[in-house]
Formats: structure tokens, sequence, C-alpha cells
């Protein structure tokens, strides 16, 4: 398989959804790490499998993680406790390619209330095909973040 290796985590509200872009992903060649739920449980918590998601994307260079909820947002913000991740909520096919090309995001957080299966499988395929910019000024900003980031994780 020459795909990207996906690291993907989804609570009761996105599970059914990351059920289809499990198939979709590893239909196009992309080997899909499931980080959980590995079953429905309406009352399960979604930091666990965040957390889980996005700590194997930092130990996993050139991975990229996707991490899915209700709306996406608390599971970016969790997804971003980890050393190393930078996690965006992608909503769109556009702010999925910004992510990447202008903060080089290596996790997106999607909301699974928020988009059909066609929507979402359409924001990770241009989260995927994107690639973090040459242009020097998205570089200074990411090193910026990296660099509070090591201070503030001693």
């Amino acid at each position: 398989m020459g795909g990207v290796r996906i690291h993907i985590a989804s609570d009761h509200a996105g599970f059914e959804l990351k059920r289809a872009l499990v198939q979709h992903l590893e239909e196009g060649g992309h080997p899909v790490v499931d980080h959980g739920a590995h079953g429905y449980d309406s009352n399960d918590d979604y930091p666990a499998f965040c957390f889980d998601c996005a700590e194997a994307v930092a130990n996993d260079p050139g991975s990229l993680g996707i991490v899915i909820g209700g709306s996406g947002n608390g599971e970016q913000i969790a997804a971003n406790k980890v050393r190393g991740v930078r996690a965006a909520l992608i909503w769109s096919p556009r702010t999925a390619r910004l992510a990447r090309q202008h903060n080089n995001a290596n996790v997106g957080g999607l909301g699974a209330r928020e988009h059909t299966a066609q929507e979402a499988i359409a924001i990770v395929e241009a989260f995927i095909a994107e690639a973090f910019t040459e242009d020097e000024r998205h570089h200074r900003r990411v090193d910026q973040i990296a660099e509070y980031e090591s201070l503030v994780f001693k």
C-alpha cells in the first residue's frame, strides 16, 4: 500500500462516519489505524480516543490523523494537547487544504453532525492531498508555535 498512513478516532457521535471514512481510505490505498471507539457506546468520551490517535501521529512521522465527533471542536482541542500535534478543525475542502498548506496540520478535527459522508470524504481527501507550503512566512509561524510548545512542555 502506497498511501499515507491515517490514524483515526471517534466517539459515539462520529462512529458511523468513521466507519465510512475507514472503508473509503482503505479502498484508496491508505493504511488506516483505528484508535477507537471500536463499538458504539452513547456514553463514551472522546478525549482518550483523540489522545491515542494524536500520540500515534506524533510518533509516526509522515502519517496524518483524523479525529471525529459531533462538531469536531472538542476532538481537535484534545488532539492539540499532545506534543508535536497541530490539529485543525476542518469543515470544508478549503479549510482542510489551508490547514495543511499554511499550518502544517497533522491532525484534522471533523464534525460528523455537520457533514454528510460524501462531504466528509471530500474534506478528508483535501486534507490528505495537500502538502505544507515552502513559503518562508508559514514555516516561520509554525516554528514559533513549536518553540513555544517546547518551552511549555519541558
